[in-house]
């Protein structure tokens, strides 16, 4: 492993490099962050709704899949 003439560089600058390279800086980043968990958790409330509005599942029996007509 090759070292700088400066020692060894620590992972957070390395991180922030290879970001600016990218294209994105901080803010933007930060901004796709909060998209990301903001999307991550509209799923987990929809699945929550999903599953309060289908009732308890019948006891001994699995859930069966829908059939769908693709004609």
């Amino acid at each position: 492993m090759a070292r700088d003439e400066r020692g060894p560089r620590k992972a957070c600058c390395l991180v922030s490099e290879f970001l600016a390279e990218a294209g994105l800086d901080r803010e933007k980043a930060r901004t796709i962050r909060r998209q990301v968990l903001e999307g991550i958790i509209l799923l987990c409330r929809w699945q929550l709704e999903r599953m309060d509005g289908a009732g308890p599942a019948p006891a001994g029996k699995p859930g069966r899949a829908r059939k769908v007509d693709l004609s």
